[in-house]
């Protein structure tokens, strides 16, 4: 994000979310997926959610899509703000075919029924999928899904795009076609929320990475920064560093440690 403009349009307030579920008659298991988490989004950031596989990015980014509701805690939203979730195959139903999924999906979003028609062609072509876009979805391919869903999201009108994982899905042609309409779409105001485990993806469309590891936020800051403190952790965890320190900001943006484990 350049210039000056700091319009928050998204925040999270100690957001924390917990899973339980139960085997048997008296065992109840507990899951924190996410502990007292809170953070801005400014209109135009492009923000990278950084962590291993398991660590609450993607119970963080459906709570954030309004999708769940926190256990404890609250995301507010500015008015008239719209969001899209980009993840495999979510939102889609199977019986009905992709344009018919994207026109759904667009109007409800608040598209009116004659702009919606208007980019199906658009989104067709950029998806590449020829003939199967006027086939039921239940016959795609993982990848076909993938790039349907991106396709839908870039080109509708909305506020923040949150991506899951997405641009890791398909082959290489498209996965670089997808950064780079991506990268496009970024300078102007479009506001994206990427979440993934590869710090390298991150880095290359991303200006603010928050990094999340135990469903606690240990960093938040730099690109540059996050992404080597956070490579320097996995390389600790391989066996290069065991006794390497996890970074976490304060409220005041002051560097402190936190144990491994």
């Amino acid at each position: 994000m350049s210039g000056t403009d700091k319009e928050i349009i998204l925040s999270a307030k100690q957001v924390t979310h917990k899973y339980i579920s139960r085997s048997g008659l008296f065992k109840r298991f507990e899951h924190t997926a996410l502990d007292n988490v809170s953070f801005d989004i400014c209109r135009g950031e492009n923000l990278g959610i950084l962590g291993r596989n398991g660590c609450g990015k993607s119970s963080l980014l459906r709570i954030l899509a309004g999708i769940i509701n926190p256990t404890q805690g609250g995301v507010g939203c500015k008015k008239d703000v719209s969001r899209a979730l980009l993840s495999l195959g979510l939102g889609f139903r199977l019986d009905l075919s992709g344009r018919d999924n994207v026109l759904l999906s667009s109007m409800i979003g608040g598209m009116t029924k004659r702009k919606a028609i208007g980019i199906l062609d658009d989104i067709n072509e950029f998806a590449e999928l020829g003939e199967f876009f006027d086939q039921p979805i239940k016959t795609y391919s993982a990848g076909m899904r993938s790039r349907l869903g991106f396709a839908s999201a870039l080109l509708t009108d909305v506020d923040i795009i949150l991506i899951d994982e997405l641009l890791s899905v398909g082959d290489s042609h498209f996965r670089n076609k997808a950064l780079e309409a991506m990268k496009n779409r970024m300078k102007g105001r479009q506001t994206v929320i990427f979440v993934s485990h590869n710090p390298q993806q991150v880095g290359r469309i991303c200006g603010r990475v928050l990094w999340i590891e135990g469903g606690m936020i240990q960093m938040d800051g730099d690109t540059k920064e996050v992404v080597q403190a956070y490579s320097r952790f996995m390389q600790g965890l391989n066996g290069a560093a065991s006794d390497l320190p996890l970074l976490a900001k304060d409220s005041k943006s002051e560097a402190r440690k936190l144990p491994v484990g």
